[in-house]
């Protein structure tokens, strides 16, 4: 109980002294720019071909049966599309009980109480798909804001050379490999079938959900409206997202050794205590079976999971 109450004390004061999170706010306004700028004329008809061209591949037994017991299929849809892969909601299901299915069962045998060899069977079949599923969505990002400005400078050096922007986006997707490479050419893709280039553009944004492609969409929507010089704009855009992306890189380089040392140390207490396991297994399960020893375990992983957190959000910026 005086574990309980110090945390829900210092979760109280962690969520005093957050204030507003500047994710959500700048967020709130590229979303409001965006509903202002959207284009929704003919979208049920699209939309409707669209489905018909996207569901072509017949789903499996597996996949359908895979959408009704994961929680929120939809997002994890969305999650394995932005991955750029083949991946679908059934192998991902599957990936997800074979993981649990082998982890539960081996430490079963190894000796483990049934109850801690089903936990930990959850914890890896639930979190390893998660957490490769996010780096490796994390690794696309990265590979497509580094070529992004090389794309726009494409873009104005076509666009000055009196080609129409949505020429020049064919030719950016058919020039450019790579993650950017495959977002343009599905942009272009999409004009060819009837999509107009802003809801194109707005559906590759929604699906990527990065700030600089964005940025790119916004700029193209309001210069649609008010007139100017697109080029000179693009131009610029491209040299902001160059500025960015190199303060990005100088805060990663400031907070790595920060961030080893953090990884360091909360691994530490894990690793001994795996050791100690298959040192000597029957000294340990008495943290299992002792109810004081539960509690000071259960106590440890909730300081350590405050200290962690507190870590993150030490070495996390917004930019």
């Amino acid at each position: 109980m005086v574990t309980l109450g110090a945390f829900a004390v210092l979760a109280l004061v962690l969520f005093a002294f957050a204030g507003p999170s500047t994710a959500r706010a700048s967020a709130r306004r590229l979303t409001a720019v965006r509903d202002r700028h959207a284009t929704v004329a003919n979208g049920g008809l699209m939309d409707a071909q669209l489905r018909r061209i996207s569901n072509r591949r017949q789903t499996t037994t597996f996949d359908r049966a895979a959408t009704r017991l994961l929680p929120n299929p939809a997002e994890l849809q969305k999650r394995l599309a932005m991955t750029g892969k083949s991946w679908t909601v059934g192998q991902y299901g599957m990936v997800t009980l074979g993981l649990f299915v082998v982890i539960g069962v081996g430490l079963w045998l190894r000796g483990l109480p049934l109850l801690l060899a089903l936990l930990l069977g959850v914890f890896v079949g639930a979190g390893l798909p998660h957490y490769w599923v996010g780096k490796t969505i994390k690794a696309r990002i990265a590979k497509f804001n580094t070529k992004f400005p090389d794309a726009i400078e494409l873009l104005v050096r076509g666009l000055r050379s009196g080609l129409p922007i949505t020429e020049t986006i064919a030719v950016v997707g058919a020039e450019l490999d790579g993650p950017v490479g495959e977002e343009f050419r599905s942009v272009a893709d999409k004009m060819k079938i009837g999509r107009t280039m802003d809801v194109a553009l707005q559906e590759t944004a929604d699906r990527l959900g990065t700030p600089e492609f964005q940025f790119f969409v916004i700029t193209i929507a309001i210069q649609r409206e008010t007139g100017g010089n697109l080029a000179e704009t693009l131009a610029n855009l491209a040299d902001v997202l160059r500025k960015r992306m190199q303060m990005k890189l100088k805060i990663r380089a400031m907070s790595s050794e920060s961030k080893a040392s953090a990884y360091i140390v909360g691994s530490l207490p894990f690793i001994v205590f795996g050791m100690i396991w298959f040192i000597n297994a029957s000294y340990m399960q008495n943290f299992f079976i002792d109810e004081r020893l539960m509690i000071a375990g259960g106590g440890g992983l909730v300081w350590m999971s405050i200290g962690g957190f507190i870590m993150a959000k030490m070495v996390d910026f917004e930019i």
